[in-house]
């Protein structure tokens, strides 16, 4: 039985690695848990809310002292310096960022888990850290940006005047923009965004922002992560954003590109046409800033009077919500590695989740792990044509066959049936053939409303069954109450497809 320790994080940093719920999950697995005393204070976690969940509170060294440490930020030499000989750590590391604490932890000869190294594949999505940090930052950014701007978002008509709504730009349709365009919309702000891969567009007009597309072919990404944008792209980019800096009142910057510092999008001058009071959180300002004037950390105010957030705490601010999201992907982690769930933990370099995240193992650095791909690269050339075999139609002489057969069959139900058995299915083979011909030469799209609301015809079928039900022969009741049953069901089925489909070409959802 490992005893994994929940250690508290340095000032600034309110979040706690594991919350009392995911306590209890990390014990099912067969750990021991020990966590710090205050640890999860700052994010309104108790101690006697951990004691509670049976885990034993600790003083620090004993936390630092534990075979596996869960963490959040990355350690300092002193708290490495706490670490035991062969211990784990799991923490947010930015490995590619910060090699010398990659090569101090290596020194200390442990094992070393960065949990901003889990690769975007659909397995993994339950211990992506980054995605959950990402996404209430995202959404944090534009509460920090609605408390600066101090007006409306939404636009109003009241009897002192118009209030027309805030405008808002969104740079870059990752989890964090999406959060924020989300947000912004539901609040009531007009939303535009920008994002070098087209395929987010729909994404962006579903929850209510409007897409800007740079009209510039850039590269695919195959990792699920942005990739670093052509001149021509940048050039043509930076003409969209000098365009909407002096029409938008916000501005929120989301672009990162794994491994590098973040790229300049909004220039000096960009925000110098931007109107006195409107605000730009520039979320990568941690990484070198999407803004040029930005500082990691602080709010900063220019001539002009544009407001500047480089907060690099979004998701810290909402500790409680933080902690338990990451505390749940850590779990989900050490379940991965805890196959036998019986407090043993161990890492197979098979697994391409468990070495990706690996970056340092027993002292060994195995940063970087070898790439995942996570997406189908477009292919470049097709060496030979692929014939495809032409679909065999129906010869001339066997429809010509089966037309004399159904002819056949038609009058001969018309000849011996007793009536009025040949009416009805005269009637019924008509309306086959009808039914054919006109459905057949409507286009597919069209197919689902058109039926939904054909699907009304029903209703003969029903009024044939009711009729029905008063025959004395029992088995005929049953067989016309069926029918009315199935044909209702049909008819009110009909109509509500078609409802729904209404309602999607609807302006602001009205009915």
């Amino acid at each position: 039985m490992a005893v994994i320790g929940i250690v508290r994080e340095p000032a600034g940093e309110a979040r706690v690695a594991a919350t009392p719920a995911t306590v209890a999950q990390l014990r099912k697995l067969g750990h021991e848990v020990v966590v710090e005393h205050g640890a999860g204070s700052a994010a309104s976690y108790p101690d006697e809310a951990y004691a509670a969940a049976e885990a034993t509170l600790v003083d620090r060294e004993q936390a630092w002292g534990s075979e596996i440490v869960l963490a959040i930020t990355p350690p300092d030499p002193e708290r490495i310096a706490l670490l035991s000989d062969g211990a784990t750590f799991i923490a947010l590391l930015s490995p590619a960022l910060r090699p010398d604490l990659v090569e101090s932890l290596a020194q200390r000869g442990i094992t070393a888990l960065a949990l901003d190294a889990v690769p975007r594949i659909s397995r993994a999505q339950s211990m992506d850290v980054l995605s959950s940090m990402a996404n209430i930052a995202g959404y944090r950014a534009v509460v920090e940006a609605a408390h600066e701007f101090g007006r409306f978002f939404t636009g109003q008509v009241t009897a002192a005047g118009k209030v027309p709504p805030a405008k808002v730009l969104v740079a870059g349709a990752g989890v964090a923009g999406l959060a924020a365009i989300g947000a912004a919309s539901s609040l009531g702000a007009i939303v535009r965004a920008t994002d070098p891969r087209p395929e987010v567009a729909d994404q962006v007009t579903s929850i209510g922002g409007e897409y800007l597309p740079v009209d510039v072919a850039v590269e695919k990404s195959s990792d699920g992560y942005a990739k670093a944008t052509s001149e021509a792209y940048d050039r043509r980019a930076a003409e969209i954003y000098t365009e909407q800096a002096a029409d938008v009142d916000i501005i929120i910057t989301t672009a990162l590109i794994p491994g590098r510092a973040a790229p300049r999008l909004i220039t000096a001058s960009d925000v110098a046409a931007m109107k006195p009071g409107s605000v730009i959180v520039d979320m990568a300002a941690g990484q070198g800033g999407n803004v040029e004037g930005s500082v990691a950390g602080e709010r900063i105010v220019t001539e002009n009077g544009v407001i500047i957030l480089g907060y690099t705490d979004l998701a810290s601010r909402l500790a409680a919500q933080a902690s338990q999201l990451y505390g749940t992907n850590v779990a989900n982690l050490v379940a991965l590695l805890t196959p036998g769930k019986d407090g043993v933990l161990t890492i197979d370099f098979d697994d391409v989740v468990q070495r990706s995240v690996t970056v340092v193992r027993d002292g060994a650095v195995t940063w970087p792990p070898p790439p995942v791909q996570v997406a189908a690269a477009p292919a470049k050339a097709v060496a030979e044509p692929v014939e495809i075999p032409a679909k065999k139609g129906m010869s001339a002489g066997r429809k010509a066959l089966l037309i004399v057969l159904g002819i056949a069959a038609l009058f001969a139900v018309n000849a011996f049936a007793p009536a009025p058995l040949p009416q009805h299915f005269t009637v019924l083979t008509l309306s086959v053939v009808i039914g054919f011909y006109v459905i057949g030469k409507v286009h597919h799209a069209l197919h689902t409303p058109l039926m939904s609301v054909t699907n009304a015809i029903s209703g003969v079928i029903v009024v044939g069954a009711m009729l029905q039900i008063t025959d004395p022969n029992p088995v005929v009741q049953v067989i016309a109450a069926i029918a009315v049953l199935l044909a209702s069901i049909n008819i009110f089925g009909g109509f509500a497809v078609t409802r729904r489909m209404l309602a999607m070409f609807t302006k602001g959802g009205q009915k």
